[in-house]
């Protein structure tokens, strides 16, 4: 199926028609104010996980954090006072640490273990999962080491633990 793909479709047509979603986020967004971008910010928070966050989450942040998009996403930035990314990580960490999170797996779907190949979930480390954003409905977004073998993936936690 591929090949016949390719043969109608080159690969270097298929390149070019694949979406930048960076690019799509920017436009949607508008042009952003950057008030807070600071390199040393980043390096430090990143040394405090022993990772290093994907560049395309940092450059969404940098534009725009910290902020509330469309009422909901909550983006708060390393060099911030107020929504201080650091500080959110620590706290959301030792929240979901101390939570029940167990309670919602109903099975491998739901289980991050399995889908980010970990034998142990910690929140906040190396090898866990990262909070990095959240909504005002409950949901959370969490970077992960990989998901389903794809390295630096994400994982969203609905309001009802989907």
């Amino acid at each position: 199926m591929v090949d016949a793909v390719m043969d109608v479709f080159p690969r270097k047509h298929l390149r070019e028609a694949m979406t930048d979603y960076l690019q799509a986020v920017f436009a949607m967004l508008g042009p952003g104010e950057e008030r807070f971008a600071d390199p040393a910010a980043w390096l430090s928070l990143e040394e405090e996980l022993g990772r290093k966050l994907p560049t395309a989450y940092k450059q969404i942040v940098d534009a725009y954090a910290p902020v509330q998009i469309s009422g909901h996403l909550c983006l708060s930035h390393p060099a911030s006072e107020r929504w201080n990314l650091g500080e959110e990580v620590r706290s959301a960490s030792q929240a979901w640490s101390e939570s029940a999170w167990e309670s919602y797996v109903k099975g491998p779907l739901d289980d991050p273990r399995t889908f980010c190949d970990l034998p142990q979930l910690s929140f906040g480390t190396a090898e866990g999962l990262v909070p990095l954003a959240a909504t005002d409905q409950g949901a959370a977004v969490f970077g992960a080491p990989q998901v389903y073998g794809y390295s630096n993936g994400v994982v969203v936690q609905g309001e009802e633990g989907d």
